[in-house]
C-alpha cells in the first residue's frame, strides 16, 4: 500500500509530498454526477456500495495518495434525532432547530453501530477495495460546527441564534456541546474500528468566533474529543477553516496534523505550529481555475513554504468547487508529486 500520506501525518521521511483534496469525491467529476443522477444525496450517503464507488472514483482519476470516506458531516446530527433534508438551492435543512433546554434534552447520543451502520459498512467495503492502494480517511464535523447547524437549522450568514445561545445561556450551550462531543467520539471511534486509517475533524465555522470565545468555550470540547481518540493508533487531522486568528490556540489541540486554509501564509503557519505537528494544505481552491503554468507556480510556492514542517500533506485550503476543471485538478496532483520528489 502507498503509505506516504500516513508517514507524512506522523512526520516520517517520505520520497515525495502526498496529496488529497477535501471534497475530492464530488460534483466536479462526471463519473460522480452519473451516480448522483440516479439517487438523491442522502440516499447516496446511506448506500454503502454507491458511497464506496464514488469514494474510489478520484483515486482512479486523480492519482491522489489517500481516499476520504464519502458522507456528510450532518449524518450523526440526524442520528441524534433531527430530521435532515438537502435542498438543491438552500443546502442542508434541519427541521425544528434546537434553541431550548427541552430541545437539547431530546437530543440523543446515538450508538453508531446501531444508528449509522451504513457508514461503517462503507468503510469495510473501502478497506477491501483499497487494501493495496491508498489509506482511507474517516471524518466528522467538530463540536462547534455541528452545533451551528443544530441551532440555526441549516447554513447561516451571521450565526445569530448560535451566538445568542452562547452568550445568553452558556450553560445550555455547553450542555449541547457536551452531547455533540460524546456523539463525535463514538462516531469516529466506530469509524476507526471499522477500518479508517486516519480521521479528520472539520471545524468549518470556527473562524466566525473571536479568539476568546474559541479558546474558552469551544476549544475544550475539541481537545476532549481528540484526547479520547488518541487511544487509537491513527493520525488525527484538525482542520479549522479561516484559522488565521485561531492558529496559536488550535495548534494545541493534540491533533497530529493541522489543516490550514488558504487565507494563511503556509510559511507563517509552519513557524507558528512548530515541529511537533504536521501541516496540511493550503492552495486556494480557485487557483485551479487558472492556467496550468500558474497552478504549478502556486503548488511550488506552497511546497517551498511547508518544507521546514515536521510533515506536509498537500491539499486545498478548503473543498474543491463543483465547477473546477478536472484536468486542472489532475495537473495539480501531478505537479505536487513531480516537484516534491526527492
Amino acid at each position: 500500500m502507498n503509505d506516504t500520506f500516513l508517514k507524512a501525518c506522523r512526520g516520517e521521511k517520505v520520497d515525495y509530498t502526498p496529496v488529497w483534496l477535501m471534497r475530492q469525491a464530488g460534483r466536479y467529476m462526471k463519473e460522480y454526477q452519473e451516480v448522483r443522477a440516479k439517487v438523491d444525496f442522502l440516499t447516496l450517503c446511506k448506500t454503502p456500495d454507491l458511497a464506496a464507488k464514488v469514494t474510489i472514483q478520484p483515486i482512479d482519476l486523480l492519482g491522489v495518495d489517500a481516499a476520504i470516506l464519502f458522507s456528510d458531516i450532518l449524518i450523526p446530527v440526524e442520528a441524534m434525532g433531527m430530521h435532515l433534508e438537502f435542498s438543491e438551492k438552500k443546502g442542508p435543512i434541519l427541521a425544528e432547530p434546537v434553541r431550548s433546554k427541552s430541545g437539547v434534552e431530546k437530543l440523543l447520543i446515538p450508538d453508531t453501530e446501531d444508528s449509522m451502520p451504513f457508514v461503517l459498512e462503507t468503510i469495510r467495503i473501502l478497506r477491501r477495495e483499497l487494501a493495496d492502494r491508498v489509506p482511507l480517511i474517516g471524518f466528522s464535523g467538530a463540536p462547534f460546527t455541528l452545533a451551528t447547524y443544530i441551532i440555526e437549522g441549516g447554513s447561516s450568514k451571521n450565526f445569530l441564534n448560535t451566538k445568542k445561545m452562547m452568550y445568553q445561556n452558556p450553560g445550555l450551550f455547553d450542555a449541547l456541546l457536551d452531547k455533540i462531543t460524546s456523539t463525535i467520539i463514538d462516531y469516529l471511534s466506530a469509524q476507526i474500528r471499522a477500518g479508517a486509517q486516519a480521521v479528520q475533524l472539520f471545524d468549518s465555522w470556527a473562524g466566525i468566533l473571536s479568539p476568546f470565545d474559541y479558546e474558552h468555550v469551544i476549544f475544550p470540547h475539541v481537545k476532549s474529543a481528540i484526547k479520547m481518540l488518541k487511544k487509537f493508533d491513527v493520525p488525527i487531522i484538525y482542520f479549522v477553516n479561516d484559522c488565521a486568528g485561531l492558529l496559536d490556540i488550535a495548534k494545541k489541540s493534540g491533533a497530529d496534523v493541522m489543516g490550514i486554509d488558504w487565507r494563511v501564509d503556509m510559511g507563517r503557519a509552519v513557524k507558528s505550529i512548530g515541529k511537533k505537528v504536521s501541516v496540511q494544505g493550503n492552495l486556494d481552491p480557485l487557483v485551479l481555475f487558472g492556467p496550468k503554468e500558474h497552478i504549478e507556480e502556486r503548488v511550488q510556492d506552497v511546497l517551498n513554504k511547508a518544507e521546514s514542517a515536521r510533515g506536509h500533506i498537500f491539499n486545498l485550503g478548503h473543498g474543491i468547487l463543483p465547477e473546477t476543471p478536472v484536468e486542472n485538478a489532475i495537473a495539480m496532483v501531478e505537479a505536487v508529486h513531480r516537484l516534491s520528489r526527492v
